[in-house]
């Protein structure tokens, strides 16, 4: 089969975009520093295209699509990889669906078509299904004992209420129960074909080679007839409101949220600016003024995720019962300022060259560089999208950040976990 090269899809000179005729997008970057190459393959498929009744389906997909292929057992899988010390996994996001695969030079051909086999043509063994069946109640059973996933999943879902995103990629107890071999599979054969693929391929290997042996593991699939199903979203409504969960514990999570901006939004990098400057690291700003200038907090963070639709913006605390009112109100008080005065030159330009700095050092390695790239292209930004970040982070002003704070941080969802006096008290200081 012949490929088809854009070669003007990326300025970027490291990295090169081909798309094989059945839609495979292959992405390539050669570097030879090391003896080492790293694949990912990326399927435009994540818990966003379950059925609410069925979630948890790709992520007991991804659980189990390597204990069973075209032939080979799951201990046939896992000696053929550990025989080379190769590594190769499996896992899955609201977003897409990830396979992994690390190997020296010399192997990969091999660990890549073994690859091949496990994507097209999983068994899904009955005892294997019902064992990753088990472990994955029992994680979702563990979760349920941790304050700060208690006070996630609360959160997750005022915000998000019918839309995907406001459920557990692992799904809950109910919803894996009800999951057959047979979704499964139906799963996998809506959602695993080649113009829905992207395979990202990073180490010492030249650009023909690696389309070579792309195209030798995946170059005779063929797409089926029927086009992909369309993913038709409900539109999220901004509702705050508040939720409390209490438990017996020793702590109170104290969570704020609000509902940000998607990926490909004109306010993504200020909202992940204002994120970093408020609470990624130690010289952040909720770390400054609530842990070591007040002793509020054990933890305090905000987090801000990249998201192919409107991602949550959160800011918490864990904090002693005793403190969780006043908290509460120094949160609520730190994310108001960004709503009300403008950060100095000096607060942004530290907050842009962390965020830049971390961008940086995270692609290091060739699994990193085939991680990001790939991952740009599945959520449809484009490899591109890695200068344009920088770009669109570096061009940001504190006016540009204000008016973000303004459209999106001004009315949060609160989510409290905690001893019941305690978020009772917190509360009610709270609503007046």
């Amino acid at each position: 089969m012949t490929q088809t090269v854009n070669p003007a899809v990326s300025n970027n000179s490291l990295i090169h975009r081909t798309v094989l005729n059945n839609g495979i997008v292959v992405l390539v970057a050669e570097n030879p520093a090391a003896d080492i190459i790293a694949g990912r393959i990326f399927i435009r498929a994540g818990s966003c295209c379950e059925q609410r009744e069925k979630a948890g389906l790709a992520h007991l997909l991804a659980t189990v699509i390597t204990k069973g292929c075209d032939g080979l057992s799951s201990m046939e899988i896992a000696e053929e990889v550990e025989s080379v010390g190769a590594s190769l996994s499996a896992d899955t996001s609201t977003d897409y669906f990830l396979m992994s695969l690390k190997t020296v030079t010399g192997d990969f051909p091999q660990i890549l078509s073994l690859a091949g086999r496990i994507v097209r043509s999983p068994t899904f063994p009955t005892t294997q299904v019902e064992l990753e069946r088990r472990l994955t109640i029992n994680s979702i059973r563990s979760q349920k004992e941790q304050p700060f996933t208690l006070a996630m999943e609360q959160i997750r879902r005022v915000i998000y209420q019918n839309h995907p995103y406001s459920l557990s990629v692992m799904g809950d107890e109910n919803t894996v129960s009800n999951i057959t071999q047979e979704d499964l599979v139906e799963y996998h054969q809506t959602y695993f074909r080649p113009d829905n693929i992207v395979i990202s391929i990073a180490g010492r290997v030249t650009l023909n080679e690696a389309v070579a042996l792309v195209e030798e593991v995946f170059g005779d699939w063929q797409n089926p007839e029927q086009a992909l199903p369309e993913i038709n979203l409900p539109e999220i409504a901004v509702e705050p409101q508040s939720q409390l969960k209490p438990i017996h514990t020793q702590q109170s999570i104290v969570m704020l949220g609000y509902l940000g901006a998607a990926v490909n939004d004109a306010d993504y990098a200020p909202l992940k600016l204002l994120s970093t400057y408020l609470g990624n690291g130690l010289s952040s700003r909720l770390f400054v003024e609530l842990r070591e200038k007040r002793g509020l907090a054990y933890e305090v963070s905000a987090f801000y995720p990249t998201k192919l639709y409107p991602a949550s913006f959160l800011v918490y605390m864990g904090t002693a019962p005793e403190n969780t009112t006043i908290a509460l109100e120094g949160l609520q008080t730190e994310v108001e300022l960004l709503c009300t005065t403008e950060l100095t030159e000096t607060s942004l330009q530290a907050a842009k060259n962390k965020i830049l700095g971390q961008y940086a050092l995270g692609k290091q390695t060739n699994g990193q560089i085939a991680q990001i790239y790939g991952w740009y292209e599945i959520l449809g930004l484009g490899i591109d999208f890695d200068r344009q970040f920088q770009e669109l982070t570096t061009a940001v002003t504190v006016q540009d950040a204000l008016i973000a704070a303004r459209r999106y941080l001004q009315k949060p969802y609160l989510s409290l976990v905690g001893q019941e006096g305690a978020i009772n008290r917190a509360v009610l200081s709270y609503e007046l």
